[in-house]
């Protein structure tokens, strides 16, 4: 019994010896990390979570650790899990703990990027929408109190999710990032120092604080916080340019380790221009440099994945530069938009294996794809139909000025904006919307008119006398501005004019397309009554009286169901929906993106539904195709 109790004291003894000896700190003095007293780099690959279903997240993870790296970065996008003010989401893919959880289990440390902004190519940032509507006047990223005090109850919510997985706390985040390349944005040193003092709240001593900036002089004399590890972000170069670097990240901190949080192996895309691609070859003599003298770094990103939903950004550099980000965000990574491992990941895993030990993990073999036959979807309702209004539409709003989604409170999709033309004094006439965030279609009495576009600043269309009465200007939302963000409010932002005068009483219908039972309920109803979906008896191939709502079903033949990729390249511009799950924008017309990739965890056997609302185009006989790869424009 005494010897007994003795064990059991120096279990207790030895236990209390261990946690004490956990820790993670900088050693300024020598440049480097310390991880439980011993020097320490990582190598470390980005991987958000909210781009991947969390069915697949171990298998990845372990793809990424097989590749050598000991750690992983991870933003935390607050509008995914907090959508709505007052509203949050904490299970399936926004059950960002588990996945911290399974980057442990999986033998990596863990990276954590809480923002509250993150960039990410994400809508507003990773900022939540309704920040907008609660605080027109908000000025984001500053110490406006409303910002600061709105952060501050979000921090209480995520925060102390993450107390019992600090390093120091028995877990694996090692470092916290405070704010994300605030260089680039403001000088607000009073915000900075809110924002650090409010992330260590939180993180105590129990993992590292850092800043990250490009690397640009005026960027880290701005981001640099006091107390606050500064880092760099960069992507492919020359030993010299990297000494310049060092150098410049030198100038605002004197010592501690050299690091680059965000190397970039790829680059990402938007609508309308040519995929982003980078040569593995310079990609992995830059690692070599990086790591040969002694630096940390990180991929950005190791594994991209997709913007599911509409949860997609666009970039913005002034007028007629509006850029919508792509769907995909495979980014040109060591391993693709479906988890496989690229070229790229075997010539960075050769570099990687002289300066890290690699893991006695197999390299994992590509996942199978399938290729479905191609299948057959109907025409249900026209978007402006009575049923679509009445089932997908919000409550209609009058309004004597336009307002705007964030007025509405909607996130996404789609505002109709309608009222009545007065009489035409002059043919053609000339409708104007100074300020369109982002996409219109115009139609007059449910005939098309055409198309206004911020992208490309289209934002005047010629109008015919006798075309009809019911003006009516359907607006889409392709993505709020993610980096060096503004408060970039969707739909009509200010007047409508005609011939230079202002039109007036507006009816204001909102078509979020949040809420699939929606969908199913509007496809039931037009089943069971045909004469209500609005398309009795018209052509399909362009689609004259404005969006519609197609759908159909499916059986996989294949003993195994496996990842596949949707391939609407006859069809317009618009967004998939497959067994209840938005899929994200499609828009073949211009690229470079064709096809959606479509995870095998959404699938079943037997009756898979497909929801196609297509905006613009549909071929005549109605079908959707399937490939067993990813295609974009170029190859196609």
């Amino acid at each position: 019994m005494r010897i007994f109790s003795l064990v059991l004291i120096f279990a207790a003894v030895g236990a209390q010896w261990i946690a004490a000896e956990r820790s993670f700190r900088v050693d300024y003095e020598n440049n480097r990390f310390l991880k439980d007293g011993q020097p320490f780099r990582f190598v470390s690959g980005s991987f958000h979570y909210f781009r991947a279903l969390p069915q697949t997240w171990r298998n990845k993870l372990r793809t990424l650790r097989a590749s050598g790296l000991n750690a992983v970065t991870t933003y935390v996008e607050w509008s995914l899990h907090n959508p709505r003010d007052g509203s949050y989401v904490w299970d399936g893919i926004a059950d960002v703990e588990q996945f911290v959880r399974l980057a442990a289990e999986e033998d990596l440390l863990v990276i954590l990027r809480p923002g509250p902004y993150i960039c990410a190519e994400r809508d507003m940032g990773g900022l939540p929408f309704w920040l907008l509507s609660k605080y027109p006047n908000i000025k984001l990223r500053t110490s406006d109190p409303d910002y600061l005090k709105e952060v501050g109850i979000w921090y209480e919510q995520l925060m102390p999710r993450f107390e019992s997985l600090l390093y120091e706390n028995g877990g694996p985040i090692i470092l916290v990032q405070v704010e994300n390349e605030y260089g680039a944005f403001e000088c607000d040193n009073k915000y900075s120092l809110w924002v650090r003092d409010e992330t260590q709240k939180y993180v105590g001593d129990k993992a590292v604080l850092f800043t990250n900036d490009i690397v640009r002089d005026k960027d880290l004399k701005c981001g640099k916080i006091e107390n606050v590890l500064a880092t760099l972000d960069f992507g492919i170069g020359n030993r010299t340019t990297f000494e310049q670097h060092w150098q410049l990240l030198r100038k605002y901190q004197p010592n501690g380790p050299l690091v680059n949080a965000e190397f970039y192996p790829g680059w990402f895309t938007h609508w309308q221009e040519p995929p982003g691609k980078v040569d593995p070859a310079p990609v992995a003599e830059s690692l070599r440099y990086i790591l040969e003298v002694g630096a940390s770094v990180n991929f950005y990103m190791f594994f991209g994945g997709t913007n599911f939903g509409f949860t997609a950004g666009a970039n913005y550099g002034g007028p007629g530069k509006y850029q919508a980000d792509l769907t995909s965000y495979d980014y040109d990574a060591p391993m693709d938009e479906t988890g496989d491992v690229t070229p790229k990941y075997g010539i960075l895993r050769d570099v990687i294996k002289d300066f890290l030990p690699l893991p006695n993990i197999s390299i994992p073999l590509k996942s199978p794809k399938m290729k479905i036959p191609t299948i057959e979807v109907h025409a249900k309702a026209a978007l402006l139909s009575p049923a679509s209004r009445q089932i997908l539409g919000s409550e209609v709003i009058q309004s004597e000025k336009p307002l705007t989604f964030e007025e509405i409170n909607q996130f996404s999709g789609f505002v109709l904006y309608e009222t009545e033309l007065p009489k035409l004094k002059k043919d053609p006439s000339i409708l104007t919307i100074p300020t369109l965030h982002d996409r219109a279609i115009v139609t007059i009495d449910n005939k098309f008119i055409g198309v206004l576009s911020r992208e490309n600043l289209a934002n005047s269309l010629a109008i015919n006398a006798g075309f009809g009465k019911m003006l009516q200007i359907l607006v889409e939302n392709q993505g709020r501005i993610n980096f060096e963000i503004a408060n970039d409010f969707k739909g009509i932002i200010g007047d409508v004019l005609l011939n230079n005068v202002t039109l007036n009483n507006w009816n204001i219908t909102g078509f979020p397309f949040e809420n699939a039972t929606q969908i199913d309920e509007l496809i039931a109803t037009v089943d069971r009554d045909s004469e209500i979906n609005g398309i009795k008896g018209r052509s399909f191939e362009n689609l004259r009286s404005g969006p519609m709502v197609f759908s159909g079903t499916f059986d996989i033949d294949e003993d195994e169901i496996a990842d596949t990729f949707v391939n609407p390249i006859k069809w317009g511009k618009g967004f998939i929906f497959v067994n209840g799950f938005n899929l994200g924008r499609y828009w073949p017309l211009v690229g470079p993106q064709i096809t959606l990739y479509l995870p095998k965890e959404l699938l079943r056997k037997k009756q898979n539904s497909i929801v196609v609302v297509e905006l613009q185009r549909a071929p005549k006989d109605g079908y959707i195709k399937f490939s067993d790869k990813p295609i974009s424009i170029k190859e196609n």
